[in-house]
């Protein structure tokens, strides 16, 4: 089932964007470990819709519910289920969607996957709506690795064309300031411009797309293995979960194939006893497994395909080419909302690798 991953943890997605609510099971999670119930719900609320005029003015509280898997602020180490109650639909902004596919979403081939019986309202399953419970496993793994000294972290790349500056040292990097910031990137000036940008293209009626770049800091050597378990296959295909990303690249990604092996080789040295490399164009992974070094990767993310721009499209039931004018509540952009998720995506996807391998402490 495509909602059901299992590997070295298992994990559960259910729900519908207008249904009653959306949730999740979570198997094989370690027992023991205490829940900072505040921290997941600041990073659920980085998630949260409707906070400012970037995002969609659909307003939820994203407030999850523990049915089972902790007692007395611990998990049991049995499967941890919960629910986030959706609390703020308005449905009828899509009964015109059931014969007319807005162009780009999952409207149509969702209706021919299942064959008619789909929940069509504000994307049904396929909808970013169901990235909340995504934050909130990732939150609980981000716990563990934390006590285990792994950080993940994300930042904007661009948007629209509109690129931040690079991180030039990730030693003693804080992370917190970055999170606390509404767009999370280091140039307060370039975030200046994107906002503008966004502002721009959401009085157009339009959106925009751009990229992420997620940072893991602290995964020892060793980890992963080479050909169909690498790394970089087993984190993409969890991102690749995520609606909108539409490519992943590890370290220079693209630019390799551009680049002499002169240019672009991590050549190593040693310090305090310790293999390290001199760059980490690789993105931290050599032969499918981690080298130590920050395992870094970027994906690039579709601008919203809800737009207000008239669009042309079929009517299913007339058999007919027809215009569509989208109505109800949509991102400009998308890339602010979806930093937490691939965070999340991110932590869960290293925890899985950890629990599998056994290297936990």
């Amino acid at each position: 089932m495509g909602s059901i991953y299992k590997n070295g943890i298992g994990v559960s997605i259910f729900g519908e964007s207008h249904g009653e609510a959306i949730g999740g099971v979570i198997d094989g999670f370690p027992s023991g470990v205490e829940i900072d119930m505040d921290h997941i719900l600041w990073l659920m609320d980085r998630r949260r819709p409707g906070k400012n005029k970037m995002s969609t003015t659909r307003k939820e509280t994203d407030i999850p519910r523990i049915l089972s898997g902790v007692f007395n602020g611990f998990t049991t180490g049995t499967p941890i289920s919960f629910v986030i109650e959706n609390n703020n639909k308005k449905s009828k902004d899509y009964s015109k969607l059931m014969n007319t596919p807005r162009p780009s979403h999952g409207d149509y081939s969702g209706l021919i996957k299942y064959k008619g019986f789909n929940d069509y309202r504000g994307g049904g399953h396929f909808s970013g709506r169901l990235t909340a419970p995504i934050v909130f496993i990732g939150a609980l793994c981000e716990q563990v690795l934390n006590s285990n000294g792994i950080k993940v972290f994300s930042k904007v790349e661009s948007i629209g064309g509109i690129y931040d500056t690079d991180i030039e040292s990730l030693d003693a990097f804080d992370i917190r300031k970055l999170r606390n910031k509404k767009l999370p990137l280091l140039s307060d000036e370039i975030g200046k411009k994107i906002e503008e940008s966004i502002e721009e293209v959401r009085k157009q009626g339009d959106s925009i797309g751009g990229s992420v770049k997620t940072y893991i800091v602290g995964l020892k050597a060793g980890l992963g293995n080479p050909i169909f378990d690498n790394i970089e296959g087993h984190l993409a295909r969890l991102l690749f979960s995520v609606p909108g990303i539409k490519s992943v690249e590890f370290g220079l990604g693209k630019d390799f194939a551009r680049s002499k092996g002169s240019e672009v080789n991590d050549e190593f040295y040693y310090e305090n006893g310790i293999v390290k490399t001199y760059t980490n164009n690789n993105g931290g992974i050599n032969g499918g497994i981690s080298n130590g070094m920050p395992i870094v990767h970027t994906v690039a993310m579709k601008p919203t395909p809800s737009i207000f721009k008239n669009q042309r499209t079929v009517d299913l039931k007339t058999g007919e080419n027809v215009d569509l004018q989208i109505e109800g509540r949509h991102d400009p952009c998308i890339v602010p909302r979806a930093i937490p998720v691939i965070e999340a995506i991110s932590s869960i996807g290293i925890l899985d690798l950890l629990v599998k391998e056994g290297e936990l402490r």
